[in-house]
């Protein structure tokens, strides 16, 4: 039992371990509670769509259970057939359909936490409306398993769409994506779940070292490309969630009409079919995959207003000229105002980062942005902190650290900076 082993010894708590920050991973010699073992689906409601699972369950294997009734998890992350959905709500992770299913704030309904003198906080309840007093579980929702360990939760899934729509789209510029997704909010409203962005070096390195290639001997409807084959400055993948497949195709033909006409298209296809759809997001979910074919790889996972995330990957690559090879790639989602830019060399320059990173945490500050979107912020981010929140919301989160982990014992130095 995960509250007899928390007493006196530092630990950290590991899922699946798929973060980019270094937050499931010790830093001195603390010990690894791992929760995989913890992979029980205790309960499911078919009439509200409540989940109630241990939080070792893999994210893969709740969206299939819950498919079973025609519902999904309201998460989709490249990689759900790794990470585990306690994992997940520690780090309040975002993914792929957040424009249309909300943050997990907004869809975890209850969690059930151990903390740091062993004590079970019992908060898993299935209930859509419960007033009564603070609303705790949203303390341990990205904290990052720095005030207690989630062993369980109770999560509002969604009912499962009849009928699926994706689109793939050229651009000539970054000004085009925000113009089409402006047009997709509008004219595709109520059943637009995702809206995904790269540009041309993206497409390159996936389809270069991905198991999809777009440009060359794969037909364009099978591959996802656009038809003409060539490569764009920018794309978009547009995927619709709704119950009338007719209802929903005509709206998405007479977004592509008016995105074409307008001249802020210049090509693109359409998924025929489930297949011609998994083709596609194999291009945009395939970029992380490849990125480490190319050399060393650096990461970073930022919020921005959506008119300024591809001015700092621009801005980056003037950065870059005196490391021979390097080059920085974005893509994201542009739905919701995450960027992941990332930069790639052929070797590990020792300079590299500790030039890069302070120039991209200071252009997003600048920005009012964020310099963690969807990954916290673990032990590489943590003395960045200021950058985005102010010393007294730092003072606040010690604060409470210090109430309900006052040995700091609980995955110790992460999320916080040092001073």
């Amino acid at each position: 039992m995960v509250s007899q082993i928390i007493r006196r010894l530092a630990l950290v708590p590991q899922g699946g371990n798929t973060g980019l920050v270094g937050g499931s991973v010790p830093v001195q010699d603390e010990i690894i509670l791992s929760l995989s073992r913890m992979n029980k689906i205790l309960s499911f409601d078919p009439a509200s769509g409540a989940l109630v699972a241990q939080a070792g369950c893999i994210l893969q294997n709740l969206d299939d259970h819950v498919a079973q009734h025609n519902f999904l998890m309201p998460l989709d992350l490249g990689a759900k057939g790794s990470c585990q959905i306690g994992g997940n709500i520690s780090t309040n992770a975002g993914g792929l359909r957040l424009l249309r299913y909300g943050p997990l704030h907004g869809s975890v309904l209850g969690l059930e936490v151990v903390l740091a003198n062993g004590q079970v906080l019992d908060l898993l309840r299935t209930l859509r409306k419960d007033n009564t007093g603070i609303h705790l579980k949203h303390l341990f929702i990205g904290s990052e398993g720095t005030l207690g360990v989630v062993t369980a939760v109770s999560i509002q899934c969604a009912p499962r769409p009849s009928s699926v729509q994706v689109v793939f789209l050229g651009l000539e510029s970054y000004a085009a994506v925000t113009q089409v997704l402006s047009k997709a909010r509008k004219m595709l409203g109520e059943i637009l779940s995702a809206f995904e962005f790269l540009d041309a070096e993206c497409m390159r390195i996936s389809t270069s070292f991905g198991s999809v290639n777009p440009l060359g001997s794969a037909p364009a409807s099978d591959a996802g490309s656009t038809q003409s084959g060539q490569i764009f400055p920018f794309y978009a993948l547009v995927e619709t969630h709704g119950s009338n497949g007719a209802h929903d195709r005509e709206k998405l033909d007479a977004f592509l009409e008016a995105v074409m006409a307008d001249g802020e298209a210049c090509d693109g296809t359409v998924a025929e079919n489930v297949h011609q759809a998994s083709q596609i997001w194999k291009i945009r979910e395939g970029i992380s995959e490849a990125l480490p074919h190319c050399g060393a790889v650096y990461k970073y996972d930022v919020s921005l207003p959506t008119p300024l995330m591809h001015r700092l990957v621009e801005e980056v690559r003037a950065q870059l000229a005196q490391w021979p090879g390097a080059l920085a790639l974005g893509y994201g989602h542009v739905g919701d105002g995450n960027l992941h830019l990332n930069i790639v060399s052929p070797k590990a320059y020792p300079d590299l980062k500790a030039q890069i990173e302070p120039f991209v945490f200071e252009w997003v500050s600048n920005a009012n942005g964020s310099i963690s979107a969807e990954h916290g912020l673990g032990q590489m981010k943590a003395d960045a902190i200021y950058h985005t929140q102010s010393p007294t919301a730092v003072d606040v989160m010690r604060s409470i650290k210090n109430l309900l982990d006052p040995q700091h014992i609980l995955n110790p130095y992460k999320m916080l900076p040092k001073d």
